[in-house]
């Protein structure tokens, strides 16, 4: 059985003739059908006997996202448990005590035993804990070092920048405009810490999602007809702690939570 993920990559095995000789009237419909069951991928009768034995019939459809996320937890648990979780501590600045690796989240303590398993103050999901295990695992220990950059200047960040944009910076820009209190709520619950920088915004908030990978949140409030906007800033030693993937996945993470946060108040 073989793992498809949308049904151009059925397409592609086809000749593209659209000879309706499947009863459809197109290759991308027939690619169509096949992708959603509705047609076996022998029925194209041009195809090689190799490509129908290989797919056998079936296509393995991708699994949803909250499976991807969990399967992907087991496999850094298992990882988690192949190494020497004090070493990884010390390298992080860590406490270890009672075989667990504590670090705090957003003020709040996390822990990892050499199992893998965690547990914490707070609820985590899975948007959160894939980021902080790779961050024990690879983590390198260096220290940020106060120069803050856009999330287009980390490594691999230019390729998906647009998306960050997207996902991350517009809805939280959304939750800021409606929830009065998201900025207090920074502060008060997720120990921020509101700070004057050289970026000229009206707040400007320093998060730590973890303790060497702090982010700065930057809002400017609506003014002379010009809509509001926010963006988050990284510590240019960001790279070094985390990829960018999991720098992506931790940020999707924290806006998901506010705004779950702002639609618990009305927001």
């Amino acid at each position: 059985m073989s793992h498809i993920n949308n049904p151009m990559e059925i397409y592609k095995l086809l000749n593209g003739s659209n000879c309706r000789e499947c009863n459809e009237k197109t290759c991308l419909a027939f690619a169509v059908a096949v992708f959603k069951e509705k047609k076996p991928i022998h029925a194209c009768p041009y195809l090689d006997k190799a490509v129908v034995d290989r797919y056998g019939g079936e296509i393995e459809k991708p699994n949803t996202i909250d499976e991807y996320k969990a399967e992907a937890i087991e496999r850094l648990k298992q990882k988690i448990s192949l190494i020497d979780l004090s070493e990884a501590a010390k390298r992080l600045g860590a406490q270890f005590s009672n075989n667990k690796l504590t670090i705090k989240i957003l003020g709040k303590d996390f822990s990892v035993d050499t199992k893998g398993n965690i547990s914490s103050e707070i609820h985590i999901n899975a948007y959160m804990a894939v980021p902080v295990l790779n961050y024990i695992l690879n983590g390198s220990g260096k220290s940020p070092s106060g120069n803050w950059i856009t999330f287009r200047e980390l490594n691999g960040g230019p390729s998906r920048y647009a998306h960050f944009q997207q996902c991350c910076e517009k809805p939280l820009t959304r939750v800021a405009d409606s929830y009065t209190d998201l900025f207090k709520d920074m502060l008060e619950i997720f120990d921020g810490k509101q700070i004057v920088s050289h970026i000229d915004s009206d707040v400007s908030i320093v998060l730590y999602p973890l303790p060497l990978l702090p982010i700065m949140v930057c809002y400017w409030e609506p003014e002379d007809g010009l809509e509001s906007s926010l963006h988050i800033y990284f510590d240019s030693a960001s790279d070094d702690n985390l990829d960018i993937e999991s720098i992506y996945t931790l940020n999707e993470g924290l806006v998901m939570m506010f705004k779950k946060i702002a639609l618990r108040h009305g927001a």
